[in-house]
Parts: structure tokens; sequence; C-alpha cells
């Protein structure tokens, strides 16, 4: 004969009675169903915060926006929702109107790379260019035309070294008949820049949401990016901010949009008329 009895700590004590008088007890374990799971609102709490900072990584890794529900055009000026084409329509717009803006990086055009830091007016504009291995500075106001180098860029190919020693380091204002007004000018002329370098070849589609200098951008690519690409900003103006053109014909980054800078004609004595046409050089 035997009986059980509950004990401490999920144990159950079963006394036995043999024949005779001998009485003997054991423990014995006994095992209880484990509860049910349930979730509670501090572990909630530290599963959504986990969730929250996986998808903040996806995002902030691969441009993910399926963790989050949140509208990714909150707090843009909206052009993100448009059409690629309306987009593009509407950045050159913004340009076009701009009072100012600094461009600086390379641009291929006529068998040669030209390396551009330029500030540029609806008046003229001014700043240095680089190519094949030398560097000068262009300044234009209203119709004239100044450039500045040093004697290595006027005696190049060979010019005249008294010419050069003579120009070097001084305004040299350049005839609007010379063939370098031409060639030049346009890097200072806003107008003409931007209408020619913000073209994109082909199919204009959107690629994605981007961010450049810490700004928002929508991108907007002609045949997939072999037809240029543009980074739009999301943020005020729908300015363009970089620029990736068409050929790899080079890549430009844009700035101080509407950031007025000072462009007056240089000093008497800095600057030096050298005739009816520059060196050949």
């Amino acid at each position: 004969m035997s009986a059980l009895a509950a004990g401490p700590h999920g144990l159950a004590r079963i006394t036995a009675f043999g024949p005779g008088t001998l009485r003997y007890a054991a423990w014995i374990s006994v095992r209880k169903a484990a509860p049910p799971v349930t979730v509670t609102p501090r572990r909630r709490f530290r599963r959504a915060a986990w969730l929250g900072a996986v998808c903040a990584l996806a995002v902030t890794g691969a441009g993910l926006t399926g963790c989050s529900s949140e509208d990714p055009d909150a707090g843009t000026n909206g052009v993100g929702k448009l059409p690629a084409a309306k987009i593009h329509a509407k950045t050159r717009a913004a340009a076009s109107s701009a009072r100012a803006v600094r461009l600086h990086g390379t641009v291929a055009a006529g068998g040669a790379t030209y390396t551009l830091d330029m500030r540029l007016k609806s008046d003229g504009g001014t700043g240095s260019v680089a190519a094949e291995g030398a560097t000068f500075r262009l300044l234009r106001v209203g119709e004239q035309l100044f450039l500045k180098a040093d004697a290595g860029f006027w005696s190049h190919d060979g010019g005249d070294a008294a010419a050069a020693e003579k120009l070097a380091g001084k305004y040299v204002k350049v005839p609007e008949g010379d063939p370098a007004y031409q060639k030049f000018s346009g890097f200072t002329d806003k107008d003409v820049l931007l209408d020619g370098l913000l073209t994109l070849h082909g199919t204009v589609e959107t690629d994605g949401r981007h961010e450049q200098a810490g700004v928002r951008t929508v991108r907007v690519t002609g045949d997939e990016g072999s037809g240029g690409s543009l980074d739009v900003s999301l943020e005020g103006a729908p300015y363009p901010l970089r620029l990736v053109r068409a050929g790899s014909a080079g890549t430009l980054s844009f700035s101080d949009w509407n950031k007025d800078f000072a462009l007056t004609a240089p000093a008497k004595d800095d600057t030096l008329d050298y005739g009816k046409q520059l060196p050949t050089s």
C-alpha cells in the first residue's frame, strides 16, 4: 500500500507500507507542464526596438524602405512622386531661374578633358580651369573675358618665351574675335553651360532615392544610366546636385545655388590688353 503527498519544489513524497510494520518513503520529482509563453509588454518593446534597428540598417545599407510604412516623400519638395520626365523638366527650370551657382568637376569636350571649378551668374562668371597639365583662371564680366595664367601656360608648345613672361600672372583681356574667346567664354556662361550639361539622352527614368552632401535626392537617368544621370534635390527647390554625363564625358557637382558673389573687372594694374589676337599657343 502506498500514499502520495505533495512536497516542496515540485517534489512529491510517496510512502509505502510493506509487509509487517516496515514503512519507507521516497521523494520523487513530479513534472509539470510548461506554462504557455506570453509576450510581456517589455518583451514586445525590446522586439520592436530590435526590428527597428534592423530596418534602419537595411535602409542605410541598401536603400530599402520595405521595413517602414512611413511616406518616403514626407518633408520633401514632392518632386520624387513625379514621373521622371517631369522631374527632369523641373530641375532644368529651377537651374535656369537660379541667380547663381557653383559647379566643379570634369567635362570632356573637343578631345580634351577639363577640370572646372566655376561660379556663375547671369552676367558672367569666375573660376579655374585645368586641362592638359595647365591651369588658368577665367573671369567674364558682361562681354569682357579675361584669362590669367603663368608663363608655362603661355609658352606651351614652344610659344614665344618673351611674350609668355609679359603675360604671366596678368589678367589678359581676350578679344571677342579671338578663337580663345569662343572656346573659353562658354565656361563662364551660366545659361549656355547648364543648358548643355543638364541634357539626358534616351529614355528617362527614375533610379531610386540617394543623398548628395547630406541632401536627399531622387536620381533621374537616361537609358538606364548610359545616357547620363542627374541627382535632383528633394529639399527646397529641385536643383540639380550631381551630374554624370553620358558616354563617360565627365562628372559635375552643383552647389551654392542662389548664393551671390562679387563679379568685378580686375584692376588696371593687373590687366593686360594683348591686342587683336592672343598667342596661338
